[in-house]
């Protein structure tokens, strides 16, 4: 008998893939978790039902939502990711060698602990000297630290349940108060063929705050359409424009790719200029 998992990522379209084995499957305090072994992309990690990365190309996603912005600052220091409990975008954070603190606040534990479990190439940075790791509310942390950060990433899942405020316009001012004068906020954004409602709440949320506000596009064969978008919002770097040029180990981000992913389709910019 095959086994399947499917992703219904809109109402009359399934994302499925052959399962070989359920690895866990529980409710947490916030939304139900499961990993599964899968034959295409190997260990897959789901919320909601909602794919939130596997083996096979998570790499697209944490190096697309990280690179950009560490390499669009001159000195991308002092880093706050919300969200992001798998660790993947805290392991490209604390790769970059200006980093000097990547700060992960990550409301559900259990995400943490499953990727301690069964994602050995996505915790590997929780231990790291540079990582500090951190369990409660990031909308709450947010507002309690001033002008500390030089970059802050929100590594969300869509916005349902608990990650709902992380879209809204009040979350993105505190996000600017916790920046420094000169930094950058990006966000995931969704996909702008299911999504252009997501992405328009954060885009026109983001310009309410950040001076400069841009989004850009990558590729992830996971996500719904295969193609995602990421809003940034900065103070007064061009996020457009790689000013440092790290990039060892990258598979799909380079300084050429940098920029090319801020060259949207029509389609898309019709999306954020409605």
């Amino acid at each position: 008998m095959e086994l399947w998992v499917t992703e219904y990522q809109t109402p009359s379209l399934g994302f499925s893939c052959k399962v070989t084995q359920t690895l866990r499957a529980a409710q947490t305090r916030y939304q139900h978790l499961a990993v599964v072994e899968t034959e295409q992309f190997g260990r897959m990690l789901l919320l909601d039902g909602m794919v939130q990365t596997t083996e096979k190309d998570e790499w697209v996603y944490h190096e697309m939502i990280t690179l950009v912005a560490l390499n669009a600052h001159p000195r991308p220091e002092q880093v706050l990711i919300i969200g992001g409990g798998d660790g993947g975008t805290l392991r490209e954070v604390v790769r970059h060698p200006g980093v000097k603190k990547g700060i992960l606040v990550e409301i559900d534990e259990d995400v943490v602990q499953a990727s301690r479990d069964f994602f050995p190439e996505l915790c590997c940075a929780f231990s790291d000297s540079k990582a500090e790791v951190t369990i409660r509310d990031g909308i709450e942390y947010v507002r309690e630290n001033q002008a500390r950060f030089d970059v802050v990433i929100v590594d969300s899942t869509e916005p349902v349940g608990p990650a709902v405020q992380l879209f809204s316009a009040e979350f993105y001012q505190n996000v600017f108060a916790s920046l420094k004068e000169d930094g950058i906020l990006v966000v995931q954004s969704e996909s702008p063929f299911f999504n252009a409602d997501v992405i328009k709440m954060a885009y026109q949320g983001i310009k309410q705050s950040f001076p400069i506000t841009e989004l850009y596009l990558a590729s992830v064969p996971t996500y719904p359409s295969g193609l995602w978008s990421f809003t940034v919002g900065s103070k007064q770097h061009d996020p457009r424009r790689p000013v440092t040029h790290y990039r060892e180990g990258c598979k799909y981000y380079n300084p050429q790719v940098h920029e090319a992913a801020f060259e949207l389709p029509g389609f898309v910019r019709r999306i954020i200029e409605e």
